[in-house]
């Protein structure tokens, strides 16, 4: 069975049993939806948003008697051509069989395009009236419509688009429907903007229409995370202080800014990469059970272990910038933007005291890739004298090649009492391989849909994010922290691999995991 009816059945199945993974809809079941996606003529929405809504429909979750899917742009096009430019997003030349274009059509249809200004009421007004005929034509009644304002935009621009939707777009009353708002990081440069962003956007809309995405959290190893801490029992008496030695948590790439030196420079690798990403995976890997699957408790569980976290010290941080970033014509001579970072993270609680969370994240590096590496201490007396070839570890390999796999100390094969180390090894791509892993904007649209905030970030945990990282970043801007030069391809700067030695990683030697095959 592929994947696509798995999580189609697991979703539906959740929803009409009460499952844990269920959240009410507050709204009708079959009432009109109006997906509206400002920005409708960026990448953004072309290679992300409306892929994603073309992959819902065609498993059955947009139904083309309930859903109308509106364009909005400064742009001024037709519907046909919008249609016409999405077209090569949604199927490629080689896959184009007869039925696929049949279906790619049909979902095109049900999109339709209104051209406005961001900031002119006017113009919103003009949707609103486009919103309401299809809602008429499904014969929802009024108030009971649910509308979802999806902000492809620059974050410059969602305090004008927030108050157009709240003064014009809103359901008209509340007879059972809803209007919600996605929105996509960055959420601000530093405390003080996404206070001040947070503020302007919570002051049009209640906390619970408000969808922040940080696409990480809709990864699917990602979202294992809770699955494999708190549904395993051997998992639960080794994760903490007494057994856990380490964690890093790695992202990593093969090449530059690309043509984005400009925009880079503007954020850097840590608020790109470090301040959301790895510390959302951080978040999900160190904090307590909680109470139940609901999104509340699962945020406030996040939220406690971010504010657990102590002041990042300087010797806790090595930042880098890979040699030749400075060539590109759209970045500042004198830029010290790092693109390359390592910070540990100590957390002041009952369970990681003395634990380090090596967070580290690179541009222009010799790999391309993304892990959660959990080393486990030394086995006491060491009788078989093997420590010197590592440590157990536990891996979730995140990109490429999805995979779990725990790297254990066995016997060499053979009439020698010798060790080795081996690995248990879940890898995705054998172990499901006819299976479709679904998209992290899929997942994204269809909780916004059923209102499940889960994988979205909350207010509170936003500003902790923000806590934390701020000072140390203040102090980038200002120049009194610079970034050590590291050649492009190599492994970053030398003194990144002497903190990660100085945090007590043990580097295991002779041993590579390699992805099996079918």
């Amino acid at each position: 069975m592929a994947t696509k009816d798995c999580w189609q059945c697991v979703q539906r199945s959740s929803i009409e049993n009460d499952s844990p993974l269920s959240v009410d809809n507050n709204g009708p079941e079959n009432g009109s939806l109006s997906i509206v996606v400002l920005g409708a003529s960026g990448d953004l929405a072309k290679k992300k948003t409306f892929p994603a809504l073309f992959n819902l429909y065609k498993q059955g979750f947009l139904l083309a008697n309930e859903v109308c899917i509106f364009g909005y742009a400064r742009t001024k096009i037709s519907d046909e051509e919008l249609r016409n430019r999405l077209r090569g997003y949604l199927v490629k030349e080689k896959d184009a069989s007869p039925e696929k274009l049949e279906t790619v059509s049909k979902f095109l249809h049900l999109i339709k395009y209104v051209s406005g200004s961001y900031d002119s009421e006017n113009d919103f007004r003009l949707l609103d009236k486009e919103i309401s005929k299809h809602e008429s034509t499904t014969n929802t009644a009024e108030g009971s419509s649910r509308r979802l304002f999806y902000l492809a935009l620059p974050p410059s621009v969602y305090p004008s688009v927030s108050k157009m939707i709240k003064t014009a777009c809103m359901n008209k009353s509340d007879h059972g429907g809803w209007t919600r708002i996605v929105v996509e990081k960055p959420f601000g440069k530093d405390l003080e903007s996404a206070e001040q962003l947070s503020t302007q956007i919570g002051g049009l809309f209640e906390e619970p229409q408000i969808y922040r995405i940080d696409h990480y959290l809709g990864k699917e190893l990602v979202q294992n995370m809770l699955v494999l801490r708190f549904a395993n029992r051997f998992f639960l008496p080794l994760w903490n202080r007494d057994n856990i030695a380490n964690v890093q948590i790695v992202f990593k790439e093969d090449f530059g800014t690309d043509g984005r030196g400009g925009y880079f420079d503007q954020y850097g690798i840590i608020r790109d990469i470090i301040q959301n990403h790895l510390l959302q995976i951080f978040c999900l890997v160190a904090m307590e059970k909680p109470v139940s699957m609901r999104p509340e408790h699962i945020r406030d569980e996040k939220v406690k272990v971010l504010e657990s976290v102590l002041p990042i010290k300087d010797e806790d941080v090595v930042l880098g910038q890979y040699e030749g970033y400075r060539d590109d014509p759209t970045v500042p001579d004198n830029s010290n933007t790092p693109t390359f970072a390592s910070v540990i993270l100590r957390v002041h609680n009952e369970r990681w005291e003395g634990v380090p969370f090596i967070l580290k994240a690179g541009k222009a590096l010799g790999s391309r890739k993304a892990d959660i590496r959990i080393q486990f201490k030394d086995v006491p007396g060491d009788i078989f004298k093997c420590q010197k070839q590592g440590r157990n570890e536990f891996v979730m390999r995140l990109r490429p090649s999805e995979a779990m796999y725990m790297k254990l100390t066995v016997k060499q094969p053979g009439l020698e009492m010798s060790t080795v180390q081996s690995e248990l090894d879940l890898s995705y791509r054998q172990r499901y391989h006819d299976v479709t892993i679904p998209e992290a904007y899929e997942r994204f649209i269809l909780d916004t849909i059923r209102g499940d905030q889960q994988h979205f970030v909350r207010r509170d945990e936003l500003k902790a994010f923000w806590e934390i990282f701020t000072p140390l970043l203040h102090r980038i801007d200002k120049g009194e922290f610079k970034s050590i030069p590291y050649k492009f391809g190599s492994r970053g700067p030398k003194q990144a691999d002497e903190l990660l030695e100085k945090a007590g990683y043990v580097q295991t030697h002779g041993y590579i995991w390699i992805p099996p095959t079918l």
